[in-house]
């Protein structure tokens, strides 16, 4: 069930987005917090995929130093950012229900993985004993290699949503 729901994340994004546009009441205010927020969040996820090589080591560089899913937490803050943004209680209640729902499916379904394939080296890592989180944080940020993990997705979906926002915005008279 939690590997399912880690999977149907992105699918159960777009249903909830669809859902956030039409409870969202954005305001010129709403839209300015929210969209800092959001790209806050969507630079702490280009830094963390500029540095991950997925399932063939256990990153250490970068965010990774500091926080273990550094690519969570920063679709957290894009999730706060949007719900801010909306300027809607139904948004931000559907919102942490989502996020609290696909990301923890998705971490404890990642973290099984990673435990399997990496075994010692990723409990040292979550530990943040030596070699874990301090060694290997040498290897520098690579642009390559966010595009390669595909977050110019993510980059494009906060743009669409803020436009959206906007748009709402205009039409409802609240810009």
């Amino acid at each position: 069930m939690i590997a399912r729901l880690a999977r149907l994340r992105v699918p159960l994004g777009f249903v909830c987005g669809a859902l956030v546009l039409w409870l969202a009441r954005p305001t010129q205010g709403s839209l300015l917090v929210g969209g800092v927020i959001g790209i806050a969040g969507e630079a702490l996820r280009v830094w963390a995929a500029g540095h991950l090589y997925k399932s063939s080591e256990v990153t250490v560089s970068g965010p990774y130093r500091y926080l273990a899913h550094p690519l969570y937490v920063g679709s957290s803050l894009l999730g706060a950012g949007l719900a801010v943004a909306s300027n809607s209680l139904a948004v931000v209640v559907l919102i942490a229900a989502y996020l609290g729902a696909t990301l923890g499916a998705a971490i404890r379904s990642e973290e099984a993985f990673l435990r399997r394939a990496f075994g010692e080296q990723y409990d040292r890592y979550r530990g943040g004993r030596p070699g874990g989180r301090g060694e290997g944080a040498a290897r520098r940020f690579s642009l390559e290699r966010a595009i390669a993990n595909r977050e110019h997705r993510a980059a494009a979906g906060l743009l669409a949503a803020v436009l959206l926002l906007l748009w709402k915005a205009s039409y409802n008279g609240t810009l």
